[in-house]
């Protein structure tokens, strides 16, 4: 600790592990056992439980609790933990509990960003690079692929699981899996598209996203069954790093696909579902 700034009015345990250039401010408690990496700034009223690793050149805003207990019946007082990758920024009165099942983790990975007034419950696991905007909430075990957008407020179902480079729209909610690539919005979700916007910001080229878009039209669009549709993705597109991406991620559902919005020509890809 010692070229770390810490205000005279915080409780940092003697205990806890402070990398080099942490900052902690007043009112603020790290319990033993805590782990802080290099250049952290945590802010005010925040408090930090011994079950949580931070990374280095992370930002915690005021009045965050990581590391509590899960809300979950099944938590038995094991030794979990919150893991919080490097360069991650975790606005305002931010919340995120440790998981169940002894040694397992809730995380949220390199370089991104949870903004104000966010929840993530137990298990829930949130990738590289991802944005998840105001007081969005993850019910357990969430999974989020990297580069995932989520808008404000939006809720998600327990096992839930979203794709790479999606976009949530705010308020949406998410009671099925989202595939890669795609935008989701509505009341419950639906797939509205290509996340068109972010996949430019990303650098993928028009001619890739025609690619995914044609993907997905074998996946939702020929009356297949599931199984099926995957293996017809891996017959049409051997070795393409997009249909690799989606194919592995439909033959790994958890709570079945979100259909399309349209309810036409796509609704077998809802309807497939109930046939496995």
């Amino acid at each position: 600790m010692g070229d770390c700034v810490i205000h005279p009015a915080a409780m940092v345990s003697p205990m806890a592990e402070l990398g080099s250039g942490v900052s902690v401010g007043p009112c603020s408690i790290v319990d033993p056992g805590a782990r802080i990496g290099d250049g952290t700034t945590i802010e005010a009223f925040v408090h930090i439980t011994g079950y949580v690793e931070v990374g280095r050149n992370c930002h915690i805003f005021q009045n965050t609790v990581l590391g509590c207990e899960p809300q979950d019946h099944d938590f038995g007082g094991e030794a979990s933990y919150v893991r919080i990758g490097n360069d991650v920024t975790l606005r305002e009165n931010v919340t995120i509990n440790r998981a169940t099942g002894e040694g397992n983790e809730t995380s949220v990975g390199d370089g991104s960003m949870i903004m104000e007034g966010c929840h993530l419950g137990h298990n829930v696991k949130i990738g590289r690079h991802c944005t998840v905007s105001n007081k969005a909430g993850f019910s357990g075990h969430v999974s989020v692929g990297d580069y995932v957008v989520v808008g404000g407020m939006a809720g998600f179902h327990q096992f839930v699981m979203v794709g790479v480079h999606a976009m949530v729209g705010g308020l949406a909610k998410v009671t099925k899996d989202v595939p890669p690539y795609s935008l989701v919005d509505g009341h419950p979700a639906r797939v509205h598209g290509l996340n068109v916007v972010g996949l430019r910001r990303r650098g993928f080229t028009q001619e890739q996203r025609t690619r995914i878009k044609n993907i997905y039209k074998v996946l939702y669009d020929r009356g297949m069954r599931r199984s099926d549709a995957i293996a017809e993705v891996k017959r049409l597109y051997p070795g393409d790093e997009f249909a690799e991406v989606i194919a592995a991620f439909a033959g790994s559902l958890k709570r079945g696909l979100t259909p399309w919005a349209d309810g036409t020509s796509r609704r077998r890809g809802q309807d497939s579902e109930a046939s496995q």
